[in-house]
């Protein structure tokens, strides 16, 4: 029983690659698909940070994340969400409020064991649990309502930061309100710049 539904899962996986790939047709030595554990360096208005990805535990979602990475779908974007104590999201809009390009909603794997600590990236996603698409956010707590039960699926996590931690915390103090033109809620007062992301040679 175990081999059969390793089987399909295996089927999945490759499946949801090939999807994500065909999407914005680029190939798989493109992601380091063979890396299990690659690095990104996010760089932003207010500093950098490098970000460990887990493609051993969560191999669906780093393909996918660093899809949008090396089309340079995340440079000059924003960090759009910001609650103290709590999360601090982008992958979503430009600094004009317009949504950047979206590819297929992917499997959630929230059930990968990874948690939603202080320091860890995971998929934003709507109230549907497979509705993740692009955009993703840092807990800047230990954010233990958002994993899974066995009641509810979580969102799920991808990642850590390996370097400058410190940056969380300044990104989580900035000032918010309620942006008047869309009607969103804990948007930065000052916009948060995503310059880039780049996906980092393998040591």
């Amino acid at each position: 029983m175990r081999k059969f539904i390793q089987f399909w899962y295996n089927r999945l996986l490759l499946a949801s690659l090939l999807m994500v790939l065909s999407t914005f047709s680029i190939s798989a030595q493109d992601i380091q698909d063979s890396n299990l554990f690659p690095r990104v360096k996010f760089v932003t208005d207010k500093g950098e940070m490098i970000v460990e990805l887990d493609r051993m535990r969560a191999p669906i979602t780093v393909d996918n994340f660093l899809t949008y990475v090396v089309q340079g779908k995340y440079d000059n974007t924003l960090f759009h969400r910001v609650v103290s104590d709590f999360v601090v999201q982008g992958g979503g809009f430009n600094p004009g409020f317009e949504e950047i390009d979206t590819g297929d909603a992917i499997v959630n794997e929230s059930g990968n064991g990874l948690q939603n600590m202080f320091g860890t990236i995971a998929m934003a996603r709507e109230r549907s649990p497979h509705s993740a698409n692009k955009q993703f956010y840092f807990n800047v707590n230990d954010n233990d309502s958002l994993d899974p039960s066995p009641r509810r699926w979580g969102y799920a996590v991808f990642g850590r930061v390996v370097e400058n931690e410190a940056l969380l915390n300044e990104l989580a103090e900035v000032e918010t309100h309620t942006d008047e033109a869309t009607g969103y809620d804990d948007v930065p007062v000052e916009p948060l710049l995503l310059q880039r992301v780049e996906l980092l040679p393998r040591s």
